[in-house]
């Protein structure tokens, strides 16, 4: 099993807490964002981090709280539409806000995603542009010290198809012209949404042909926010694999198919976090994995 368990900070209530649990049970990575926890995510996390100085740590660029606007537009990085807006990705934008986590963390993250390049846009052809002038912004902030490299964190550009992997790593090609350095894509995967996974069942879709692309796949919310452990009765888990739990099914799943680096959950104490440790220390089966994915395949 080459599938790690890091820490998704969204919906974290008590983050120093969860953190700590997370660490002493094995995490290996804690991704957050400047909008996380109404602004105060990233400030949280700088005693946490410099008390753990090897975990890696994955931020964003994109969405801005209402005070964060407000600091953006009186520095002159936003205009007045797009502190209205709450979501930038303008060069100047992406700086900025890779300069404030660089300060708040207490050090340069291993990753800046483009938290949902998608939104606000209504035409696909638009992304690649907004995705192009994001990425050359952090091939400048890498070479600034800034962040380590950067990815893309996408609710649904993947999901719905409005670019494909080659098209992403082209765009960062693009940016980066001799080399890039877009280490990752992070993206909902879970049996809710589960269309990518089934794609990789079969050998289609973008995740078999992830590691050609030395990239790296970040799933998020795979228990879709805690919400599909009550939609999952345990017979429907027994039937499907049998001994497993809802837990087991779930996670396993995720953490089985091909191309799939890393789980992200906001799991807060330490029992939750045994438990999920439990629940992938095994990959389920190629049979049980086909089963799973012909059962809740839309």
């Amino acid at each position: 099993m080459t599938t790690a368990l890091g820490l998704g900070t969204y919906r974290v209530r008590d983050l120093p807490e969860a953190a700590k649990a997370a660490l002493s049970s094995g995490a290996d990575w804690i991704d957050t964002a400047p909008n996380y926890l109404r602004g105060q995510a990233e400030r949280q996390l700088k005693p946490v981090l410099a008390a753990h100085p090897l975990i890696p740590v994955s931020t964003k660029v994109g969405f801005f709280t209402p005070d964060q606007a407000r600091r953006a537009l009186a520095a002159g990085v936003l205009t007045a539409q797009e502190a209205q807006a709450g979501h930038c990705l303008s060069p100047r934008a992406v700086l900025w806000q890779a300069q404030q986590s660089r300060t708040l963390l207490g050090r340069a993250p291993d990753i800046t995603f483009v938290h949902n390049p998608e939104h606000g846009l209504h035409h696909a052809r638009d992304l690649e542009v907004r995705l192009y002038d994001a990425f050359v912004a952090l091939e400048k902030c890498v070479d600034r010290g800034l962040t380590k490299g950067y990815g893309v964190a996408t609710w649904t550009a993947l999901h719905e198809n409005l670019i494909s992997m080659d098209r992403l790593t082209g765009v960062a090609r693009q940016a980066g012209r001799d080399g890039h350095r877009l280490k990752a894509v992070q993206l909902p995967l879970s049996i809710v949404q589960i269309g990518p996974l089934v794609d990789a069942v079969h050998g289609h879709g973008f995740l078999p042909s992830v590691p050609s692309h030395g990239i790296d796949v970040f799933a998020s919310a795979p228990l879709h926010g805690g919400d599909l452990l009550g939609m999952l009765p345990d017979p429907v888990a027994e039937e499907l694999v049998p001994g497993a739990s809802p837990l087991r099914l779930a996670l396993g799943f995720v953490a089985s198919v091909p191309g799939v680096r890393r789980l992200l959950l906001s799991a807060s104490s330490r029992a939750h976090w045994a438990d999920a440790t439990k629940a992938v220390e095994e990959p389920l089966s190629d049979k049980h994995v086909k089963g799973i994915a012909s059962a809740f395949a839309p």
